[in-house]
């Protein structure tokens, strides 16, 4: 028999649970609307949770570009003893490192501090429209069927559910159904992190080094600064001879790089980026699925490889997996603005910027392919307000991965500080609608809408 639908109705609805869903739904909930966070997972957090680096939330030049809401998290992290901080990897970037323990209860808190209301295990199956407006969401939970009715939704979902169901134009992927690798992130505690660093200084050609301009150094230069740093944030390069050799031999498979960086200091403990499956399609439920098994297979091949091949990993053992399979690339909703590559790469500023980018144009490929380009002098560009706002659709804002991009410019903005940044954005543009009951996003007074943000800590001004 199937169940009743029931309604329930709050002032915001946010679609999607991860850095610009968490974002979006404390920004509404602090500017005073009452907001639910539905999430189709058991977590909320997203890839804050796998051990990665929260990538793009400073420039290549080391000027911090995010703030507000992650401002918050990030403090959270450190009450907990688990913020390592801002690490140079002395190639194109800076990532903030943080132990991936402490962020699942930051994020929990951090909502409840705000009274969000968070749906969790519950899938977002179908919308209600009327001429371009979005008068419900229907939600599936073990509870039963529900109608969400809201004044206005956020889409965070990371695929562009909410939009692309509600007829909002998208792209997916590219060229020849092309989508850049899905990957599981693990971790490795008890790595010698002097000796992890000793074998960089004393290898640069085995390492991915010095690639940006700014830096103005040889990548030996490179790596004598990662060495004096103390932080291990490297890449062992798949074009230099160890990785190489064993992608050669099958004791590694094809990848760009054995990309690690520190999660924990006293566990002594190293996040890996390196894993990859090519070409799936992550709104497959059954592709994205089947990727799985091929993706744990890989995490122990590395772990071997660790271990046999780098020195300072030798007695280093498997502390964690990541609680989902990353996914770098799926749908993007096409909005008023399509921000571009030369947006990206050139530090373009907007009228109507309201958060900032800086990390480089980054798509990879199957096998060792992955291009990288750096963002001009290591400068910051903006997102405008405008590339949040679906074609079509009055009541909808979108942001984080699924903002209107290129691909090649979403291969900047996917990062997860962009997420934060652009999800705050975008419930803080919801909540004002709210307030003064507009009727279309496109009536936000986008200068009012960026005071309101710097008020909050977001960073719009003062970065090159």
């Amino acid at each position: 028999m199937a169940q009743q639908l029931r309604t329930r109705h709050f002032d915001v609805v946010v679609i999607g649970g991860g850095p610009a869903g968490l974002a979006a739904a404390v920004a509404a909930a602090h500017n005073g609307a009452r907001t639910l966070l539905v999430e189709s997972g058991p977590f909320v957090g997203g890839e804050l949770l796998s051990g990665l680096p929260i990538d793009g939330c400073l420039n290549a030049r080391g000027e911090w570009i995010v703030g507000g809401v992650l401002r918050e998290l990030l403090t959270g992290c450190e009450a907990l003893g688990g913020y390592v901080g801002p690490v140079c990897d002395w190639r194109l970037m800076w990532g903030v490192c943080v132990d991936p323990e402490a962020m699942k209860l930051v994020t929990v808190e951090t909502l409840a501090r705000h009274k969000v209301q968070t749906w969790l295990y519950t899938f977002a199956e179908d919308v209600v429209v009327d001429g371009g407006r979005v008068k419900g969401v229907v939600v599936v939970n073990k509870s039963q069927r529900t109608l969400l009715t809201a004044e206005y939704f956020v889409d965070c979902s990371g695929d562009g559910d909410l939009a692309t169901l509600a007829g909002a134009p998208s792209e997916k992927g590219g060229p020849q159904a092309a989508f850049q690798p899905v990957t599981l992130v693990f971790r490795m505690s008890g790595a010698d992190y002097g000796a992890l660093l000793t074998f960089v200084r004393d290898h640069p050609e085995e390492f991915i080094l010095g690639e940006n301009p700014v830096w103005g150094k040889t990548p030996a230069e490179c790596a004598q600064a990662l060495y004096e740093s103390g932080q291990p944030f490297a890449g062992l390069n798949a074009s230099a001879p160890i990785l190489r050799d064993a992608i050669a031999t099958g004791e590694m498979y094809p990848c760009t790089a054995l990309y690690m960086w520190p999660t924990s200091l006293p566990r002594r403990e190293l996040g890996f980026n390196t894993t990859r499956v090519a070409d799936v399609d992550a709104t497959d439920t059954a592709a994205l699925s089947a990727s799985l098994p091929d993706l744990v297979s890989q995490v122990q091949t590395a772990l071997q490889f660790a271990r046999r091949r780098v020195p300072g990993l030798a007695d280093a053992h498997l502390s964690g997996v990541a609680p989902r399979v990353g996914v770098r690339e799926t749908r993007r909703i096409l909005g008023e603005y399509v921000l571009n590559a030369e947006d990206v790469i050139q530090g373009r500023k907007f009228p109507d910027g309201i958060a900032k980018g800086g990390h480089h144009v980054d798509v990879h490929g199957s096998g060792t392919y992955q291009k990288r380009t750096p963002v001009v002098d290591g400068r910051s560009y903006d997102i405008p307000y405008s590339c949040l706002v679906p074609q079509g659709l009055a009541n909808v804002l979108v942001a984080g991965r699924c903002l209107s991009a290129t691909r090649e410019a979403n291969g900047s903005a996917r990062v997860m500080g962009q997420c934060l940044a652009t999800g705050q954005a975008a419930g803080t543009a919801a909540a004002m609608c709210v307030e003064c009951q507009w009727t279309d996003v496109r009536a936000v007074p986008v200068a009012d809408l960026r005071a309101a943000l710097m008020s909050e800590g977001a960073v719009l001004e003062g970065t090159y």
